[in-house]
């Protein structure tokens, strides 16, 4: 099994291993190439404006930072087109699927650009141009398996016309639409571009009156393709690349978490009210949520802590609960023995109950936030996490505020791997946990705009000079806001936190969405309606960062679905502007 996944930062320690273990791989299987051709991939993906290409390195890993194949795709923004600098699979990787499904990927992003095609290079099939037969037929199983997907050689030019006569295999200029059919390659555009691929990736071997020979020898109208000549009868028609909807992650069974004391708001009905109303929309894909060990959970949660509270749990009669009401002094060398103490010594409040399912349906929602991040990391743009229990008042070592493991930081942490991340908390109640988990890290930006702790949940934190520590001071920024804020107060103290994020640019953003903001929340005391959700999402979006949501509060249950959906088409809106 392999992931495919997009290089963010070269600059986070997960990354340089896999372009370290690339560049083995070009090493290896690209004699030709120079070690300096080699060692500038990593300034390549950091300097767009220095080689002239926005580069965009794509990784078939299996899961444990081992590269199985990669593609480089340069994108020229100036002229609108994608080339294709490198497709490779590994060594004994032949027939295992990771180059076709490299290609696709690189098709989908080249698309996604809304570029004239992708062009690429491929070594020709003509024995006047290749006349070794070993060679030769390596050039044409190439040339087959682009030509499934309609890309063929350009034709009427003198792109293979060798540097020196002596040269052998000079390659073809291969174009591939993208599906496009009715957006036919032009001459002056092509030519432009034939110009651009010799001049900034082959300037310091192609004299300029090569390169002026080249381009001018690009005489029709319509630059022509070679006629199909391996697949005479295609195998599919060339399918544009959809555009991802919203992949849409949902915790099915949160359920067995029921508490059915009266006056718990954190109830089942949450999720269903909210699934009801999305069936309104068509910018939803659900997908089943992966499973994931409790390493990812200990990454963020002291172990210790997740070990008790699995224990505990697992150790509860069904449809009892237990609720902490001594709070002992957190002495680790003797911790209390009953549980219900040893409840109090881990949380922070008396309404978070320890019962049979607790643990379960918390590890339920982490391994749903995982599953979108991972979206995220394989070319998604959006992924929504909607789960219950929430998660953001869940601190590295202690659980309350509904929440016992903290989804959004245990995501936004595996994130922070590929790239540097911002967790915009949204909700009502300030994300006490997050901020603990994340206090003295700069790689996750934590900003949270909330209901001041003199008057709301948790009231011990979320105060707007608590801003970090040691290597994270300044990398945490809280907004208390006073009661009864209204939707445009609110979206004035939004715009702000935007430009923090824009200001930090960030990789990806982990939204911690909590819909108890909106008014006559039994649990929150400010005034949104649907349309204030509806712009709230649709400025988000127009950040146009790779956004997994996860969701916290809401508890108003009778608005709950309606909120949703119009924060979520204001965010779809955003991203696609």
């Amino acid at each position: 099994m392999f992931r495919i996944h997009k290089i963010f930062d070269i600059n986070t320690d997960t990354n340089k291993q896999l372009l370290i273990q690339v560049q083995a791989m070009l090493r290896a299987q690209f004699s030709e190439l120079s070690e300096k051709d080699i060692s500038k991939l990593p300034a390549q993906l950091a300097n767009p404006l220095k080689y002239r290409f926005h580069s965009m390195l794509l990784i078939a890993e299996d899961g444990n930072a081992n590269v199985r194949g990669f593609a480089l795709l340069l994108h020229a923004p100036d002229l609108n087109f994608c080339y294709l600098d490198y497709v490779c699979a590994g060594p004994g990787e032949t027939g295992g699927g990771i180059g076709g499904a490299l290609y696709e990927r690189v098709r989908e992003e080249a698309f996604q650009l809304d570029v004239i095609g992708l062009f690429l290079e491929c070594l020709p099939d003509d024995p006047a141009l290749s006349p070794n037969e070993d060679i030769r037929k390596q050039n044409s199983s190439r040339l087959r398996f682009y030509e499934r997907y309609g890309a063929r050689p350009l034709v009427n030019t003198g792109y293979e016309t060798p540097l020196k006569k002596e040269d052998i295999d000079p390659p073809y200029l291969v174009f591939d639409d993208l599906g496009q059919n009715d957006k036919p390659l032009l001459k002056e555009p092509a030519k432009a571009i034939v110009r651009a691929i010799l001049e900034r990736k082959y300037a310091s071997i192609c004299p300029p009156l090569y390169i002026d020979s080249v381009v001018n020898s690009l005489q029709d109208d319509v630059v022509q393709l070679r006629p199909a000549r391996y697949i005479k009868k295609a195998i599919a028609k060339v399918q544009q690349p959809r555009k991802h909807k919203i992949a849409l992650i949902v915790n099915d069974d949160h359920s067995i978490h029921h508490i059915r004391e009266r006056g718990y708001v954190e109830s089942p009905v949450r999720i269903k009210s909210i699934t009801k109303d999305f069936e309104r929309t068509n910018i939803f894909e659900k997908l089943p949520a992966k499973k994931y060990g409790i390493k990812v959970i200990e990454q963020v949660h002291n172990p210790e802590f997740v070990q008790f509270l699995r224990k505990a749990c697992g150790e509860m009669p069904a449809g009892k609960s237990v609720y902490p009401y001594v709070f002992p002094i957190r002495n680790r060398a003797r911790p209390p023995k009953e549980l219900a103490l040893r409840a109090g010594y881990y949380c922070i409040d008396t309404f978070t109950p320890l019962n049979a399912n607790a643990f379960k349906a918390a590890r339920g929602a982490v391994d749903c936030a995982m599953t979108g991040a991972d979206c995220l990391l394989d070319g998604r743009r959006l992924a929504y996490a909607l789960v219950r229990p929430p998660g953001h008042h869940a601190e590295h070592a202690s659980f309350g505020g509904f929440c016992y493991l903290n989804s959004s930081a245990i995501a936004a942490h595996h994130l922070s791997k590929h790239g540097k991340v911002v967790v915009l908390d949204i909700d009502y109640h300030h994300g006490n946990g997050t901020q603990d988990i994340f206090y003295k890290r700069n790689d996750v930006y934590t900003i949270s705009i909330h209901g001041h702790p003199s008057h709301s949940y948790p009231y011990f934190s979320g105060f707007r000079d608590e801003k970090g520590e040691a290597g994270g001071s300044g990398y945490n920024l809280n907004f208390p806001l006073a009661e009864n804020i209204d939707g445009e107060q609110y979206r004035k103290i939004l715009s702000k936190a935007l430009n923090r994020i824009t200001r930090y640019q960030p990789k990806f953003l982990v939204l911690a969405l909590g819909l108890d903001t909106a008014k006559g929340d039994p649990t929150g005391s400010f005034q949104l309606v649907a349309k204030d959700f509806l712009e709230n999402g649709r400025m988000i979006g127009e950040l146009k960062l790779p956004t997994l949501i996860v969701q916290e509060g809401g508890y108003k249950t009778q608005t709950l679905g309606t909120n949703a959906r119009h924060f979520f088409t204001g965010l779809w809106d955003g991203m696609s502007v």
